[in-house]
């Protein structure tokens, strides 16, 4: 039920939905949101407020930062009491990495943040554009029966899917159907009418303040395993200076080489402080490091099981508790418990 009185904050970061094609490199390129509106005409029928917010210049997503992160979350700050809801305009390279950033950035989001862009720009006469940006906005301002918002969690919205999203990955470049919630269900889909999956939905404390983060130590690394590494680019990983974390991105359910030279160089990264948490290589699954001897011996080690966690969603989740100042024990612990539903543990 969408209230006429709603107002939506739109937030334009910059990415695809708003490019224009240059004539003479034939690359596309940010342009402005005065571009963006004056393809959407659609915005102004919409029978609730849709006030904007520009980013200047407009940031390609290849180029995002921990700081535009933490700016964003700013903007969402100082508007937060002033809107119902927000939708988030940004390009689809580096969206999963920002959708999970940003959920764990608010903390007891109690308004709609959702993220969308497009595969092709708004004004391309086959934009996926103009329905995932007008689809967003709505999510953005529905509420329930009790008035409260039916998604209070941060979202990605893309191609009639509403996605957990700090659940998602982005599985495609080429086609509409780009992202992916490959170990959570998608909390809705748009047909006629926008379906919700209520009992997937986080449900805040409303009594409680929303706390915004900002804090996010860049110290972190990930580690992709593959048959042949070698000891010197392992080396190279785990003796960065400075460094506190790493994602290591394992095979199937958390396995990885037990080469002595392998294991005594986690070993002694963990023994520095270092979190090493294991995520696995494949689209969907979970970690489970007992079932078999090359991943109990990591557990042994005392690497950390992210379950079914994203390589984007442990990687800021890193950033962020470290940035807390936190000891490595404490992010140690944290790393496999849910905080915004980003992962779920099994035995």
């Amino acid at each position: 039920m969408i209230n006429s009185n709603a107002k939506v904050l739109l937030i334009y970061t910059g990415g695809t939905i708003g490019m224009v094609e240059n004539v003479e490199t034939g690359a596309w390129e940010p342009f402005n949101f005065s571009h963006l509106r004056s393809n959407m005409p659609e915005i102004k029928r919409l029978n609730f407020t849709v006030d904007t917010y520009l980013f200047d210049p407009p940031i390609d997503s290849s180029d995002m930062s921990l700081s535009v992160w933490q700016q964003t979350v700013q903007v969402i700050e100082d508007h937060y009491d002033s809107y119902d809801g927000f939708v988030i305009l940004h390009g689809t390279d580096t969206m999963a990495y920002t959708a999970s950033a940003l959920s764990l950035m608010l903390e007891n989001l109690t308004r709609p943040v959702i993220l969308t862009g497009s595969q092709l720009p708004v004004g391309k006469l086959r934009t996926d554009g103009k329905e995932n940006l007008i689809t967003a906005l709505e999510i953005a301002a529905d509420k329930d029966s009790t008035g409260h918002p039916i998604v209070p969690e941060l979202c990605i919205y893309m191609q009639n899917l509403l996605m957990r999203g700090n659940r998602t990955i982005k599985v495609n470049a080429n086609n509409f159907s780009a992202f992916s919630s490959p170990n959570y269900p998608c909390l809705g889909e748009a047909g006629l009418n926008i379906r919700y999956g209520t009992q997937y939905i986080l449900k805040p404390d409303y009594a409680m303040p929303v706390k915004f983060k900002y804090a996010m130590d860049p110290r972190a690394v990930v580690l992709k395993l593959f048959p042949g590494i070698s000891e010197e680019a392992v080396r190279a990983h785990l003796e960065i200076p400075g460094l506190k974390g790493v994602v290591l991105e394992t095979y199937g359910t958390g396995n990885s080489p037990i080469h002595p030279w392998f294991t005594r160089l986690l070993g002694e990264a963990i023994e520095r402080g270092i979190v090493i948490v294991n995520v696995t290589q494949c689209l969907s699954g979970s970690v489970a490091m007992h079932l078999y001897e090359n991943g109990q011996r990591l557990e042994r080690l005392g690497v950390v099981s992210g379950y079914d966690i994203t390589t984007e969603a442990a990687i800021v989740k890193l950033m962020i508790l470290f940035g807390e100042g936190r000891t490595p024990a404490e992010v140690s612990r944290l790393m496999p418990v849910p905080l915004r539903g980003e992962l779920t543990v099994r035995g």
